[in-house]
């Protein structure tokens, strides 16, 4: 499986993105990488490390003659984003990743690609194996369960690296070169509740939200894009005018991720049936006229279901109130990044199984002040509602320094590789760069990738040509910063 990949440059990046590919690795489930990964750094003869958390560090002595250069840091994750399409049955701790190009693009076949953040940390592998590159002392710094609100770099030991200069590897967009990005901070709410029997005529239903794009919920979420979850709850809200009970509920599979399906079965009154499917036809025209040019997919789909118990009409109408009350999206933009999201809320996991009702929503921002507002809005109304929020402590953002001299340096060698200029851009997403910063004072940070699109979704892709675009940067990078 995957050989083809065996035939892309650069060689040995990809050799390791196979690897990649071949070796599962869903957030919180890396392990089985990172060991083969410490084999291979044992093979090549680097010194490697693992920390508390998990994080894997590798280290390569510079270039004979440049050993008093200052240090630098290659820097990306190990996890993925683990998301099938729709009818795909794929099971991501056992089933390696299955690959096609496409019109000068990777894809993955009916999953997640993992391009976000494999390619990167494979470009930082490659570089430690370059024969014939001059550099200083290199440290390849792999963290796990980023996509799992940053789990890795929040624990990072601290003082472990020696670099002064930190690359980091998970942006985006070839020709643009990142000096900032959003914190970030999770809230959720978990209650058992008491059922009861449907012991009148009761009609029952699973009503599900499909056929939605889904998304990055910090690149992404400035673009309008359907959240199964917000659409479902806001036809289930108006039904709880009919009765509506609720059996269980199944919505999202990860906190950064735009809900792209969500399903609800639930109980009403039968006598209430013809008003019930007219709501339903009714939402899903909504939907797609909100939604075109968007998610024209967009499908409100009815099933037979059963159940002999189910939540109380007021329990019911508690959680589908709380749902469709709280804020989702863009809550603001930035006035010192002009047209980049400050402040944005996502809606991502939602369950209730066996009685127990779960929500996790992630919250980013530029300035933590307007974070933790915002985080305190949604803890406020889950209070309101009945349901006690638990709040994590949040993670900070990363201050741009656009007078640093990592950032001129990369500007410099970036027009001299590529002929153009990079475009120097602030992102409203969580990268790793603010909490590692926080752990090594003093160290200069930028980061920049290769083109990838649809990340955190069965559509993800990555430009071939972009990263080769890329590596040859990267490559350049490295060299320049060995020389005084």
């Amino acid at each position: 499986m995957n050989e083809h990949l065996d035939t892309l440059e650069p060689t040995n990046l990809w050799r390791h993105f196979r690897t990649f590919c071949e070796v599962p690795r869903p957030s919180g489930r890396e392990e089985a990488l990172a060991k083969r990964l410490e084999a291979w750094a044992t093979e090549k003869g680097f010194e490697h490390e693992r920390d508390e958390a998990g994080n894997l560090l590798i280290r390569k002595a510079a270039t004979p003659g440049h050993e008093d250069r200052p240090g630098v840091v290659l820097q990306g994750h190990l996890d993925m984003v683990s998301q099938a399409a729709p009818g795909v049955t794929h099971d991501f701790d056992r089933d390696s990743i299955d690959t096609e190009i496409r019109d000068g693009w990777l894809y993955a076949r009916g999953t997640t690609l993992g391009a976000d953040n494999g390619v990167g940390a494979c470009a930082a592998l490659a570089i430690l194996e370059e024969e014939g590159l001059t550099h200083g002392p290199l440290e390849a710094l792999m963290t796990v369960e980023e996509e799992a609100s940053l789990v890795g770099a929040i624990n990072l030991k601290k003082g472990w690296l020696k670099g002064k200069y930190l690359l980091n590897l998970d942006s985006e967009d070839e020709g643009q070169v990142y000096i900032g990005c959003a914190g970030g901070a999770s809230v959720r709410t978990k209650a058992t509740l008491p059922e009861a029997p449907l012991d009148e005529p009761m009609e029952t239903l699973t009503i599900s939200v499909h056929g939605l794009r889904g998304g990055h919920s910090g690149l992404d979420i400035h673009q309008g894009l359907g959240n199964a979850n917000r659409l479902l709850s806001r036809l289930l809200h108006r039904l709880c005018e009919q009765g509506l009970r609720l059996v269980d509920y199944d919505g999202g599979t990860m906190g950064n991720a735009i809900t792209r399906e969500a399903s609800a079965t639930v109980a009403f009154p039968s006598q209430h049936r013809e008003a019930v499917m007219a709501q339903i036809e009714r939402y899903q025209a909504i939907y797609r006229e909100e939604l075109a040019g968007l998610d024209d997919g967009v499908t409100v789909s009815v099933e037979s279901a059963s159940a002999d118990r189910a939540l109380s009409s007021e329990d019911s109408y508690r959680i589908m109130g709380l749902m469709h009350g709280l804020p989702y999206g863009v809550a603001g933009m930035s006035r010192s990044a002009p047209g980049v999201v400050e402040t944005s809320n996502n809606q991502g996991v939602v369950r209730l199984k066996d009685a127990t009702f779960s929500i996790q929503l992630m919250v980013r921002s530029l300035r933590d002040s307007t974070r933790d507002e915002l985080v305190a809005r949604i803890a406020t109304l889950m209070r309101l509602t009945g349901f006690e929020p638990v709040i994590n402590e949040g993670y900070p953002g990363w201050t741009p320094e656009p007078e640093s001299e990592l950032l001129a340096r990369f500007e410099r060698v970036h027009e001299r590789v590529t002929g153009e200029a990079p475009e120097v851009r602030v992102i409203h997403a969580g990268l790793e760069c603010g909490l590692i910063g926080s752990k090594n004072p003093g160290m200069q940070m930028i980061s920049f990738g290769p083109t990838i699109r649809g990340a955190h979704t069965p559509d993800e892709r990555v430009e071939l040509n972009a990263v080769e675009n890329f590596y040859g940067v990267l490559r350049a990078m490295v060299e320049d910063l060995a020389q005084r």
